[in-house]
């Protein structure tokens, strides 16, 4: 079953309880919800993580702990679902976003312009031409962002739904097939 094939990488509960370094945020962070694996947490978890990642900056897996945390979804999928942003997937999914907040504005011109690259200026300098590369892009930028969060996380929550209910109903199947008959009802005399 899927949910055995991801327990191998999910800590145990007990474990998390034990952190001291956990232990200041037990009432939220070791609720059992965020660390429960159905197919209602798994897709509310990847939800989350689809719709975080665009989040710019290094504060996707803050975001996705946030709102797993509020939406009492799985905690370590959301923040591992981040990752499918990465600097080759970053500029296509910005891309996407610019255009699709003009679409949703109903603007027309302007050109998407490349972000800028980490350069000899250290990493705050990168930051800061980063952020003044976002401000110039502007609405559209932020509003495709947000809209293409939301389309991403309802397709991730959709799939994650099908995929789930059809492995089970596959093993369902596959176990009604694999038991022997009922023996038939014995006639009386």
């Amino acid at each position: 079953m899927v949910r055995k094939h991801l327990k191998r990488f999910l800590p145990d509960h007990q474990a998390l309880i034990g952190n001291r370094w956990l232990a200041p945020f037990a009432g939220t962070l070791l609720h059992p919800r965020l660390w429960h694996l159905n197919r209602h947490s798994a897709a509310g978890g990847v939800a989350v993580g689809l719709f975080c990642g665009l989040i710019p900056g290094p504060f996707q897996m803050l975001g996705a702990a946030i709102l797993a945390t509020l939406f009492r979804v799985n905690l370590p999928l959301a923040l591992v679902t981040t990752l499918y942003t990465n600097p080759l997937t970053i500029v296509p999914l910005y891309f996407v976003a610019y255009h699709l907040g003009r679409l949703v504005l109903l603007r027309e011109g302007g050109a998407f312009v490349a972000p800028p690259e980490p350069g000899d200026g250290g990493m705050l300098a990168w930051i800061g031409a980063l952020g003044d590369w976002l401000l110039a892009l502007g609405e559209p930028l932020a509003l495709g962002l947000v809209c293409l969060g939301l389309l991403l996380a309802l397709a991730g929550y959709g799939i994650v739904r099908t995929a789930w209910r059809a492995y089970l109903l596959y093993a369902w199947r596959r176990r009604r097939y694999r038991q022997p008959p009922p023996p038939p009802p014995n006639p009386s005399p």
